[in-house]
C-alpha cells in the first residue's frame, strides 16, 4: 500500500469515525467535530496499532495506557463546552490527542502527566482529566479559576462515569452525567483500605 493509499483510507476511517461512532450518540457540535476530523488519530497511536487507531474501543499505547475512545473524548468536550479564550489544562499522558483536540477548540493548551506539576500556568478555566479518577487530584480545585469547571471520568463502586465537576467551599464537586468508557488512571485511585 502506498503512502497516498494510506493516508485515503485513514482519511475515510476518520469520516466513518465522525459519522457512525460520534454524531449518533449525541456528539455534534460543529467545532468539535470539525476538531476531529483535522486531527489523523493515526498519529497518535504505536504503528503497529495504526490500522486499529478507529476502533470504537480504547487503542492501547504499548506502555500500559491506552487511547480512549474517540465517543469518549467527544462527551468530555461536549460536556466541557469549550469555548476559545478558555485556558484548558489537559492531565494525561504528554502530548496526548485529548490535548491535540482541546487545542482546536481553545486557545491556550497545557498538557501535563498525572504526577506532573500543573501549578505552574494557573489558574485553568477548564481541566480534562484524560482518564477515570476515584479521587480528585490534590491541590486541583486551587488550580481552577473561578467558575472553571473539570471533566473527567469519576470511578464509583467500579462503575465510570463521565462527570463535571466545579469548585464549592474551596473543594471540587461532581456531577454525574452518565457511563463512559474511561481507562483508571492509577495515579488518582483510592487508598485500599481493609473493613470488616
Amino acid at each position: 500500500m502506498t503512502l497516498v493509499q494510506d493516508r485515503v483510507g485513514f482519511d475515510a476511517a476518520r469520516r466513518a469515525m465522525i459519522d457512525s461512532q460520534l454524531r449518533v450518540s449525541g456528539v455534534n457540535d460543529p467545532a468539535i467535530l470539525t476538531a476531529f476530523a483535522a486531527l489523523p488519530r493515526e498519529d497518535y497511536v504505536p504503528d503497529a496499532a495504526r490500522a486499529i487507531a478507529y476502533i470504537d474501543r480504547a487503542v492501547p499505547l504499548g506502555d500500559g495506557t491506552v487511547l480512549a475512545p474517540a465517543l469518549t473524548h467527544g462527551q468530555m468536550l461536549t460536556a466541557a463546552v469549550p469555548v476559545a479564550d478558555d485556558h484548558v489544562l489537559v492531565i494525561g499522558k504528554p502530548g496526548t490527542y485529548l490535548g491535540a483536540l482541546a487545542a482546536q477548540l481553545a486557545a491556550r493548551v497545557t498538557v501535563a502527566a498525572p504526577d506532573g506539576d500543573w501549578t505552574a500556568a494557573a489558574p485553568y478555566s477548564l481541566v480534562l482529566i484524560d482518564g477515570a479518577i476515584e479521587v480528585a487530584p490534590a491541590g486541583l480545585a486551587a488550580v481552577l479559576a473561578d467558575q472553571g469547571r473539570v471533566v473527567t471520568g469519576l470511578i464509583e463502586r467500579g462503575v465510570a462515569r463521565l462527570a463535571i465537576g466545579r469548585r464549592a467551599a474551596g473543594e471540587l464537586v461532581f456531577t454525574r452525567l452518565g457511563e463512559a468508557d474511561f481507562a483508571p488512571l492509577p495515579e488518582f485511585a483510592a487508598k485500599k483500605s481493609w473493613s470488616f
